[in-house]
């Protein structure tokens, strides 16, 4: 705990057999209370890693859900257990643990309700080896939200992610998609319902194990991005109300 906050790490898990035993032991428990690991019908042996290692909260989906809807049950099991602040890891050991601490704090202090691991901010995303299509469309769909949604984020596509709990019980986030457009969808409510965001630099990692997206899945993704940027600027301006912006 900090400040008597209670902090639950989730792990959104999809074949992590490989990583998730690295990942889990740089967690800080020294200040994280509980972990909880989704698998999403991974066919590796994800739950039986996540077994061996102690996990105490562990769910499975009887078939895949996808990236969002483990989410969302990730989400709703923290709440559940009484979180104060929710971070957001993926067990791929894409991004370091060692974060926790510092974006928990934030959170702790209510300086800020919501705290994201940026790979843009310095050289974090090209050093670590991301596809060069990736940076240039993560630049170019940046630039679009922040024009359309009037903030000044670094990126919007981070997997690392820290909430403070009233900021999931103000958001209806299980209406969001199950598929990987559901983070951006979150984003842009976190906005629409007035929390600002906090972003640290965030070195990544980019290797065979670490999950990632193919090129069609990136492009539908980002199609998705553009569709939740507009959805979001004509609910703003009530030109047009989405479901999304409650």
């Amino acid at each position: 705990m900090i400040l008597s906050k209670k902090i639950i790490v989730v792990l959104p898990a999809y074949k992590a057999e490989k990583t998730l035993r690295q990942t889990y032991s740089e967690i800080p428990f020294d200040i994280v209370d509980e972990v909880i690991l989704v698998d999403d019908h991974s066919p590796d042996q994800t739950l039986k890693v996540a077994r061996e290692i102690g996990i105490r909260h562990i769910i499975t989906h009887d078939h895949n859900l996808g990236y969002g809807g483990n989410q969302k049950t990730c989400y709703n099991k923290a709440l559940e257990l009484g979180a104060d602040i929710i971070i957001m890891l993926h067990p791929d050991y894409q991004y370091t643990p060692k974060l926790i601490h510092s974006m928990s704090y934030l959170i702790a202090n209510e300086v800020y309700p919501v705290v994201i691991g940026s790979r843009i901010l310095g050289k974090g995303a090209i050093t670590g080896g991301m596809p060069l299509y990736k940076y240039v469309a993560n630049r170019f769909l940046t630039l679009f939200q922040n024009i359309l949604m009037d903030q000044k984020l670094s990126e919007y596509h981070t997997g690392y992610r820290a909430y403070d709990r009233k900021v999931l019980e103000k958001i209806a986030y299980n209406d969001n998609s199950d598929d990987f457009v559901f983070d951006n969808q979150f984003l842009a409510q976190v906005f629409y319902h007035g929390f600002e965001i906090a972003e640290i630099t965030c070195p990544t990692k980019y290797f065979e194990e670490a999950s990632s997206i193919n090129f069609s899945r990136s492009v539908r993704y980002g199609f998705g991005v553009l569709k939740t940027s507009v959805q979001y600027f004509l609910s703003r301006h009530k030109i047009y109300r989405s479901a999304l912006f409650k």
